[in-house]
């Protein structure tokens, strides 16, 4: 399997493991994808929630531990590229690219949103920078606003499907009808739409597939397609080395495919989550909400039905009962706990699989 080169950044194996907040991918999880050959990827997301002071000032918390991650991922890659997903939804997200950058993150992804001015937080740093997409319109309107108020393209662009897990690109009704084929005639106009800014710009723009990814074979699957990589989150959840509690392993182990919930999430998108005890009383009634911990620019307490907060760190604590667990569509085949090394090995080794035209 080739290595994928975006820009002068190079990934021995083209796999990118997905940002998953909040705390189960930091330092720990992505420097371990990294210097297996991949990019690991830390989710910002309320990355300090276990820090001192979390409670009273959520930004100095997080600020602290964007940097400490950043850091321990690189010390454990031993310094190869280490990346971190930091959503536009999040209060502060100019602050997280810029805390991010200067703490020597060699790329960020950014979705739950259009990341119009990303390009201005991360300046000249040399850091390379990743739209999350789910439809050809929103590609346009990004690469488009880039190029025009920026002069500059992606340095790599994620497509994200309708089988991910956590917040999703799409409507409700999508998420129920959409085909398999509508979806991939959609992933070639996306592909269509990027190859055009590339020409322009006279660079290679490297298309990510994520969502629903799950072995060597749907990754041949996605090269097929045009991408030239792929985007995995689920399946790094059942590793040693994940930084989520043993408990919010487990459950992603022990879950079976009618345990799997559309839940509509503070964040104003439907989410794929674990249809669990919490899930069913927020559907039932509003959870009575105490305290914001100022996570998204677009949340009244007053009116939202939880604590996204709250809930998705109860989770990764191991509280499964009493929190939001986001899991991808195939989580019912996840089945072992294993390595970050032997799962990337896995993914990527050619004889596990006769598929032609994937080496």
């Amino acid at each position: 399997m080739q290595a994928l080169h975006i820009g002068d950044l190079v990934l021995e194996r083209p796999i990118i493991q997905g940002g998953m907040g909040v705390g189960v991918s930091r330092g720990k999880l992505a420097g371990a994808v990294s210097a297996c050959g991949g990019l690991g990827v830390i989710s910002s997301a309320q990355i300090g929630y276990d820090e001192p002071g979390f409670a009273t000032d959520q930004w100095a918390a997080n600020k602290k531990a964007i940097q400490k991650h950043i850091t321990l991922a690189k010390e454990i890659s031993g310094g190869k590229p280490v990346g971190i997903n930091i959503m536009v939804a999040l209060q502060k997200y100019e602050e997280q690219v810029r805390a991010s950058v200067e703490a020597g993150v060699d790329a960020i992804i950014s979705g739950a949103g259009l990341p119009m001015r990303l390009p201005e937080y991360v300046g000249d740093s040399g850091c390379k920078i990743a739209p999350i997409v789910s439809s050809q319109k929103a590609a346009k309107i990004i690469l488009n606003n880039w190029k025009k108020k920026f002069n500059r393209t992606a340095d790599f662009v994620v497509i994200e499907g309708p089988k991910a897990g956590g917040h999703l690109g799409f409507s409700t009704e999508q998420l129920e009808t959409m085909t398999t084929a509508e979806y991939e005639e959609e992933v070639c106009n996306i592909i269509a739409t990027v190859q055009e800014y590339a020409k322009e710009f006279n660079q290679e723009i490297p298309v990510i597939l994520a969502g629903g990814i799950f072995d060597y074979q749907d990754i041949c699957h996605a090269f097929e397609l045009g991408a030239q990589g792929v985007q995995i989150a689920s399946r790094f959840v059942a590793t040693e080395e994940c930084d989520a509690s043993d408990a919010y392993k487990q459950a992603y182990i022990q879950a079976k495919a009618e345990d799997v919930s559309i839940v509509m999430s503070p964040v104003g998108m439907p989410g794929r989550a674990l249809n669990n005890a919490f899930i069913k009383q927020v559907k039932k009634e509003k959870q009575k909400i105490t305290k914001c911990y100022n996570c998204l620019t677009k949340c009244n307490p007053a009116e939202v039905p939880y604590c996204i907060t709250q809930a998705l760190t109860a989770a990764v604590e191991g509280d499964i009962d009493n929190g939001l667990v986001f899991v991808g569509e195939n989580v019912d085949r996840i089945n072992r706990m294993t390595t970050v090394k032997a799962l990337m090995d896995e993914l990527t080794n050619e004889t596990l699989l006769s598929a032609e035209g994937c080496a």
